[in-house]
């Protein structure tokens, strides 16, 4: 298989040099100018958004999420749940071939999700209750639970740090250690071709590919390749990123600032791509080592000295791209509540200053790490170092490329504060915050059986009780501080057709022609 792969790469690369000879680039070839470079395309072992949007495209799940954000059986064909909630049996689907020809069964689903148990971004969020995943035929998985989890299928659907499935023998090798770009081998419509750094990260069609016939809806059902060959190409400037759109360099470009929505939305040569979903950013709290790892008074401090709409308003720009909202679910959704929100966006230096004193501040630097990639990201540190001077609190600002952040994020001595930002879910399961393995690594007594409570039942009322509890809690002990709601968008080329439904969280390019 190694071998294989060597080939088809060395084939691109001498196709490559071919292609930049005459100096042009096929037709069939769709150009995605990134933000940056994803750190890994094996989606068991990270959260990067990036890499979720190129890696969704290569592998596949057992679920899926339709357009509604409910579960449907992808990989899998259904599955049996037995009356006591402890034993779920899951039913593959036939002649599913993986990029290396081999054909998918019960043996490579028990091992990717052992793996992403044990060494997953996600894995312990539903592993925790698993006493047991097996083969119980040769296209049936059985996992028994030592106490019912109304998160599974959601769990099992969602890409981000999720178990995607891999042959049984790359992931058995790989155990721990991230998945190498020669074994990127999956189920999808497209496989990997080549990575070249700084240059690109190339996917092409996978003639064998064993789709669904239903319609595609969401994330679920029929995923046709439409295009030759994507590739995603790192364009960490904006402004660099739109130009090429409207050049016809590239084809699409992500993570476009706001203040140029104005002038972009009536400009003919692109399409403005605006999200449904809202992201949202987020500052964690280095819940391990530093001055704000148990000192819950002084987080309360940080927390009542920020004014989210000004934070916004300079980071994002146009109001109708932005919503100050302390609930980390919208109006409307099954999950949205109010509780602790009466403490988001109190924007009071003096009440600030006062707490930080009695929480025993002395003055010393809180670093906050932040990446330029995002501009959004710089610009919300940026007004939040300020603000912050303003109670009396010293921040540092610790400005690297996305790349390093994602490093130094896992590594508890270089931060006390770092910026990032979170996609629309459907379960609140899925959100970092509650990762105790997620960087910032919040894991009290008070979370954890609050936690118990939440994923402990498939009762929607009880589970909605739990998670109330869950955000009143983080206001409380403020493990991170949600921004606000951000509706991003993107920009495409007019060529691009057929192009997906605005309420999805990563764009995507089956079906998409050009």
């Amino acid at each position: 298989m190694q071998r294989k792969l060597g080939n088809l790469a060395r084939t691109s690369v001498l196709a490559l040099a071919a292609v930049m000879s005459a100096g042009s680039i096929s037709a069939e070839t769709l150009r995605y100018a990134t933000i940056g470079e994803p750190p890994s395309l094996d989606l068991q072992m990270g959260t990067a958004t990036l890499a979720t949007t190129i890696g969704q495209h290569m592998f596949e799940m057992l679920y899926a999420f339709d357009s509604t954000f409910e579960p449907q059986p992808f990989l899998a064909t259904g599955e049996t749940i037995s009356d006591d909630g402890l034993t779920i049996t899951i039913g593959l689907r036939e002649g599913v071939k993986f990029h290396n020809g081999d054909v998918m069964d019960a043996d490579d689903v028990v091992a990717s999700l052992q793996r992403w148990g044990e060494f997953g971004a996600r894995g312990k969020l539903l592993m925790k209750d698993v006493t047991g995943i097996g083969a119980t035929g040769p296209l049936e998985v059985t996992i028994t639970l030592a106490q019912p989890n109304g998160a599974w299928k959601s769990m099992l659907a969602f890409p981000n740090g999720g178990p995607v499935i891999y042959p049984a023998e790359i992931v058995s090798a790989a155990a721990g250690e991230p998945i190498a770009a020669e074994n990127y081998v999956g189920t999808g419509p497209y496989k990997f071709s080549e990575w070249r750094n700084n240059r690109h990260v190339e996917l092409v069609k996978f003639d064998d590919y064993s789709g669904l016939a239903t319609p595609t809806d969401g994330y679920a059902g029929a995923r046709p390749a439409e295009i030759d060959t994507i590739r995603f190409i790192p364009v960490p400037d904006v402004g660099t990123r739109v130009s090429g759109i409207q050049a016809g360099d590239y084809d699409y470009a992500e993570f476009i600032s706001g203040d140029l929505y104005g002038i972009l939305k009536d400009d003919p040569a692109l399409k403005i791509h605006l999200s449904g979903a809202p992201i949202f950013g987020l500052v964690f709290m280095n819940s391990k080592i530093g001055p704000l790892a148990e000192n819950y008074p002084l987080r309360r401090a940080i927390l009542t000295a920020l004014d989210m709409e000004e934070a916004l308003r300079v980071s994002v720009g146009e109001e109708a791209l932005w919503s100050a909202n302390g609930s980390f679910f919208p109006e409307g959704n099954i999950w949205y509540t109010d509780a602790g929100t009466e403490s988001y966006s109190v924007g009071d230096p003096e009440k600030a200053k006062e707490m930080a004193a009695a929480a025993g501040y002395d003055g010393s630097p809180i670093k906050l790490l932040v990446s330029t990639n995002y501009k959004t990201h710089f610009d919300q540190a940026t007004v939040f170092t300020r603000q912050l001077a303003d109670a009396g609190i010293n921040i540092e600002m610790v400005v690297v490329d996305w790349a390093t952040l994602l490093k130094k994020r896992a590594q508890p001595d270089q931060w006390d504060m770092f910026v990032t930002h979170h996609g629309n879910i459907p379960d609140p399961v899925l959100l970092t915050a509650l990762n105790t393995n997620y960087p910032g690594w919040w894991a009290t007594e008070e979370k954890l059986a609050l936690d118990q409570k939440f994923t402990g039942t498939s009762d929607l009322d009880v589970r909605r009780e739990a998670w109330a509890g869950l955000q009143s809690l983080i206001y409380e002990q403020v493990p991170t501080i949600k921004v606000g709601d951000v509706f991003s968008y993107d920009i495409a080329s007019p060529k691009l057709g057929n192009m997906w439904d605005t309420s999805l969280i990563w764009p995507h390019f089956w079906g998409v022609t050009k």
